[in-house]
């Protein structure tokens, strides 16, 4: 018998999961491991309104795996990092306008982590119009390659910065700014992710700056990994999710 009940929100990426109880969510080491096998599966999880205090969210998050604080401090609770534009929540407020282009969150971290497994959402304060947060499925984006373009990606390595991200939003940094951009260091990732279970997917987003092995100059004006991030968009289907207060994804 399943631990889950899901629903499949589209062909390629994203599943609703019901009646889950939150007690369990946060005490049940089998459902965890029932989670974990369905996020494989999906991609994206969520959980309509489940409500979890922030002290929860964290609770669960170790049942999945290791708790990324290299953010804390914006918020009362280690482990949570307030999603949010308003500056008098978030001292670095500023910082997220640059999420509003496709990322994969972790690529630039301050140590040598590999980029984090997952994020968990909580829906706390809705926005009343738009706010919603769209997932694609980058294991999808590989297999929509053609074999010539799976051979000739299988190799590639892409710079990840913090500036490429921030120069999305702000073309001309004053110099103080991209002295604090440039204070992050960069990371270096494949192009093609081979994980544990064998499958492939692409680690792409607005992190990606440019090719190892090209000039930086040329690799960015080539714009290599702008033109695939566009094709991976063409070949998914991105579920809105988030949109709804106490929603857990």
């Amino acid at each position: 018998m399943s631990l889950l009940t899901i629903g499949k929100l589209t062909s390629s990426v994203g599943a609703e999961v019901i009646g889950v109880d939150p007690g369990r969510l946060v005490a049940d080491d089998l459902l965890a491991h029932a989670v974990l096998d369905a996020l494989e599966d999906n991609g994206v999880l969520v959980f309509p309104g489940l409500h979890l205090n922030p002290e929860s969210q964290v609770t669960f998050c170790r049942r999945l795996g290791a708790v990324d604080h290299s953010s804390d401090g914006h918020h009362p609770v280690a482990g949570i990092y307030p999603i949010t534009l308003d500056p008098s929540k978030n001292a670095s407020a500023a910082y997220l306008r640059a999420t509003f282009a496709w990322h994969i969150d972790g690529c630039t971290p301050i140590g040598d982590e590999c980029p984090q497994k997952a994020t968990v959402l909580s829906a706390v304060h809705v926005a009343e119009r738009g706010g919603e947060t769209e997932f694609a499925s980058s294991y999808a984006a590989y297999d929509a390659l053609t074999d010539v373009e799976k051979q000739r990606y299988a190799s590639l390595k892409v710079v990840h910065s913090l500036e490429a991200s921030q120069r999305r939003v702000t073309p001309d940094p004053a110099p103080e700014l991209l002295a604090r951009w440039r204070a992050r260091r960069t990371h270096e990732h494949p192009l093609v992710w081979t994980h544990q279970s064998g499958r492939k997917s692409l680690v792409l987003g607005a992190s990606a700056d440019y090719i190892v092995g090209m000039d930086v100059d040329e690799g960015r004006a080539a714009g290599r990994p702008a033109r695939l991030r566009h094709r991976a968009r063409q070949d998914l289907q991105p579920p809105l999710v988030g949109g709804r207060h106490g929603d857990l994804g």
